[in-house]
């Protein structure tokens, strides 16, 4: 497994692009963006679990009901959500597609990012299309992760290649995300592509597993979006055997190579969170079973004491003991221990659950990096967990008292 260039046209047989239409006033920012594979393959997609959901949604739940779809567009700038027509819309963004491109409607997934509440023009959307379709290029991932971008300050675009019964795959993927995060799947929108062979139902499996330990362990801010959604299409042309069953050897590494691709978006969006200067992972490791690691590692990155301290480079380890204890996990708070890392060191700060003595300048020095680790072993057990976060800075309240206007 290694990392390749390409983003989601590194995968065989996807074509993407990105154009400014005018969805957003700021005319150099891209606004619109499409991806199609040269054929129809299987697709798969987890949404939010907000009980307010993007009109996208909606409809490219009923489009990719049969498992399978060719294309995604998506524009940044409007959420498209909590209109009367919204649907109408996002509907009529998937025929624009299936118009300009000659894929059917129905195998179209539509998405939508931006600002809640208010209706989405559509007629900038239909006038870009030429423009967008033109721009389609097996090296256009670059232009389509710049138009799905909204508070974003970084494009997120990685692919991984690796090797299914003796035939090398790619997975592809682009991702926005920066605020409105937090873990409940998953709050952001992520478009993944491979060339690899999967049956639907194989490829929903693994894409749902994945994101458990991936984008499930992000927070930002505590608040889950309306529109998240991740998306795949595998379009089979890497020539594999077609992975059938949720088990075996080719199934474990597909979902391996997800998983490395995942934890990169993972890393990327909690670093880019609104306003951050640092991203912040915690790894809980030594307790008693999976699932009391990931409530642990959720619990403390979500603590906005912490996070707060951590944009000081503060080693107010008691804020980490706090949101331990709040944890409704099973451990043992008198076993408890707590380290503080980055590419300074390590620095002990709690033993069994107590303090101890440390150097708090050397602590600063530690925190001061701009990727910081909270390590916790609970030692009870042998199961781990990571969950990644960021700081809490004075930007992240500016950037959200005016991000209408």
């Amino acid at each position: 497994m290694k990392d390749v260039l390409g983003g989601i046209c590194a995968p065989k047989g996807f074509k993407a692009s990105g154009v400014h239409c005018g969805i957003r006033k700021n005319k150099s920012k891209r606004d619109l963006a499409l991806i199609v594979s040269d054929v129809k393959g299987a697709a798969a997609a987890v949404y939010t679990t907000n009980k307010v959901k993007g009109a996208p949604i909606a409809v490219t739940r009923s489009n990719i009901a049969d498992g399978y779809a060719q294309a995604v567009i998506c524009n940044s700038g409007n959420a498209n959500t909590c209109n009367a027509d919204g649907e109408l819309k996002a509907a009529r963004m998937c025929e624009l597609a299936a118009e300009y491109t000659g894929v059917n409607a129905k195998d179209v997934i539509v998405a939508s990012t931006g600002v809640i509440g208010q209706i989405l023009p559509i007629e900038p959307i239909e006038s870009g299309m030429s423009a967008l379709v033109k721009g389609l290029s097996y090296d256009g991932s670059d232009n389509a992760a710049e138009a799905i971008m909204t508070t974003d300050t970084v494009k997120k675009e990685f692919a991984v290649e690796f090797v299914l019964g003796g035939k090398v795959c790619r997975i592809g993927a682009i991702a926005k995300g920066s605020g409105m995060i937090h873990p409940n799947m998953a709050t952001l929108l992520c478009f993944l592509t491979t060339d690899a062979a999967v049956l639907p139902e194989v490829l929903h499996s693994a894409l749902y597993d994945v994101i458990q330990d991936t984008l499930n362990m992000v927070s930002i801010d505590g608040d889950t979006s309306t529109n998240d959604m991740v998306s795949v299409i595998a379009n089979g042309t890497a020539g594999n055997a077609v992975i059938e069953k949720t088990e075996g050897e080719d199934y474990n590494a597909f979902c391996d190579a997800l998983k490395y691709v995942m934890t990169k978006v993972s890393r990327a969006i909690a670093k880019d969170g609104e306003g951050a200067t640092r991203l912040m992972e915690c790894k809980v490791y030594g307790a008693k079973d999976k699932a009391s690691a990931k409530i642990i590692a959720k619990s403390v990155i979500c603590s906005s004491l912490l996070k707060a301290a951590i944009f000081a480079a503060d080693a107010n380890w008691g804020r980490i003991l706090c949101a331990i204890g709040y944890a409704e996990a099973e451990f043992d708070i008198t076993k408890i221990d707590v380290d503080l890392a980055s590419s300074k060191g390590v620095i002990a700060v709690c033993r069994n659950g107590n303090g101890v003595e440390f150097s708090e300048e050397k602590a600063k020095e530690i925190l001061l990096e701009d990727e910081i680790q909270i390590l916790v072993n609970c030692n009870d057990g042998d199961a781990e967990a990571l969950a990644w976060g960021c700081d809490l800075t004075y930007d992240y309240v500016k950037i959200n008292a005016d991000y209408r206007t």
